[in-house]
């Protein structure tokens, strides 16, 4: 039934592009045309034809509604010119990537979605993507990535100040503070309760804990003897942010572990048993590995293409090894214009500070080696870790994370702007 739909969308979509069917000898004819001139490039009537159909078919599949042909095809088109002109930015950049780089990207693809890489492809092809084709959609978004990454970097500025204005707000507030998983026992004290009263809860609450404490199961015990809205849940109440919990359950349960059941703790509204079952994201006060390092960053040019590029920091690094003058070299050849005068010295580093290619050199290499050339979607870098010590920077770490939050919101922000930028810069004659 799906490949009849498929058909039928097909046929539609030949017929309204202007596909000619000659009656008098029943043979069908295909005319590839231009509908679309982008600068010195064409978008052909195939490749829209052939995004149209996956973008129905993918729609089909999650059951959307779908507006009329028209629209299609021009929402479509408009998608298409974009794609083109950030293809000729990289091109006129000398941007490339290579089939290793691809292979790469695919790879990575398929571990976060727990395939493997022919699974990723088998599907595709499925889909009537054929492993040629899937190749080079993955090749053109890595140009079309690194692009907009080199043009909007520069425009999306995160102040400290901003950071500040964010973390004070309730939302980063909620943002910073980790997921606890807690189970819940309470007995309830009446707010005129006797001494009596107080005194026999306190030595239940007492008994349940050391029951607790002699393996009975938390769960069981809180179905028992609970009186806390959780109670037929087992005391479960889920996963709940540290702020939204009482003051007193968060000094609690600060100290204690995965799996420990606080003392008994002693409220307005009766006595407490915590247990926790789970801890997850925020911000904890955790020693971190920080490094001193220093790099020589490269970036490809329309006078140095990338391999160009590759070749010149390697052979830069050959010449370090030969005469131990990582700074010097930096000085001389490095273009990242902060770090370059410095010796190509970005101090001391928190987890989170650069991109993953970078960080994953940085933990990897031996103090005072030299590292192979890398590329980032800032171009080649080679580093050099100086030393390496662990701190406390929970602070500096939140900041940090808080920071590459509002930069990737405004990331977004700018993409919007900068792609109607281009497209308005840009000589596109639509045909169709």
């Amino acid at each position: 039934m799906i490949q009849i739909k498929k058909l039928l969308w097909h046929v539609t979509l030949m017929v309204l592009l202007g596909i000619v069917f000659s009656v008098a000898t029943a043979e069908e004819i295909l005319l590839d045309e231009v509908v679309a001139s982008v600068n010195n490039e064409v978008v052909m009537r195939s490749e829209l034809e052939e995004r149209a159909i996956e973008v129905i078919g993918r729609s089909q599949a999650r059951n959307t509604q779908l507006p009329d042909e028209k629209e299609i095809l021009s929402q479509v088109l408009d998608r298409l010119i974009i794609e083109r002109i950030q293809l000729l930015k990289a091109k006129q950049a000398g941007i490339r990537y290579s089939d290793a780089d691809v292979n790469n990207a695919i790879s990575n693809t398929a571990q976060r979605q727990g395939k493997t890489e022919q699974e990723l492809l088998d599907e595709a092809e499925k889909s009537g993507i054929p492993p040629s084709i899937f190749r080079q959609k993955v090749r053109e978004q890595l140009l079309i990535s690194r692009v907009q990454e080199g043009n909007l970097n520069k425009r999306v500025s995160i102040s400290e100040q901003s950071i500040d204005n964010f973390l004070n707000t309730e939302a980063g507030r909620s943002w910073a503070t980790p997921d606890v998983n807690l189970g819940h026992i309470m007995l309830p004290i009446s707010s005129r309760g006797s001494e009596e009263e107080i005194s026999k809860a306190q030595e239940e609450i007492l008994d349940i804990y050391f029951q607790i404490k002699n393996d009975k199961d938390f769960k069981d015990l809180a179905i028992a003897s609970s009186k806390g809205r959780e109670a037929q849940m087992g005391g479960d109440m889920g996963w709940k942010k540290t702020t939204q919990l009482p003051e007193i359950f968060i000094t609690a349960i600060e100290n204690i572990s995965p799996g420990q059941v606080t003392e008994p703790i002693r409220s307005d509204a009766g006595f407490h048993l915590l247990k926790l079952y789970g801890r997850r994201g925020g911000v904890s006060q955790n020693l971190v590995q920080q490094h001193n390092v220093q790099h020589i960053l490269l970036i490809p040019n329309e006078i140095r293409n990338d391999t160009k590029t590759q070749e010149l920091i390697k052979k830069i690094r050959f010449e370090i090894l030969n005469t131990g003058k990582f700074s010097d070299s930096a000085k001389l050849h490095s273009e990242d214009i902060g770090t370059a005068m410095s010796g190509g010295s970005l101090g001391w580093s928190v987890p989170g500070q650069f991109q993953p290619e970078f960080e994953e050199i940085m933990n990897a290499i031996n103090i005072g080696d030299v590292s192979e050339a890398f590329k980032t979607t800032y171009g080649w870098h080679i580093l050099r870790v100086i030393e390496r010590r662990k701190q406390d920077f929970s602070n500096e770490i939140k900041r940090s994370q808080a920071r590459n939050t509002l930069k990737q919101k405004r990331f977004q922000e700018e993409l919007e702007i900068w792609l109607k930028e281009i497209r308005d810069e840009a000589f596109v004659d639509i045909k169709l």
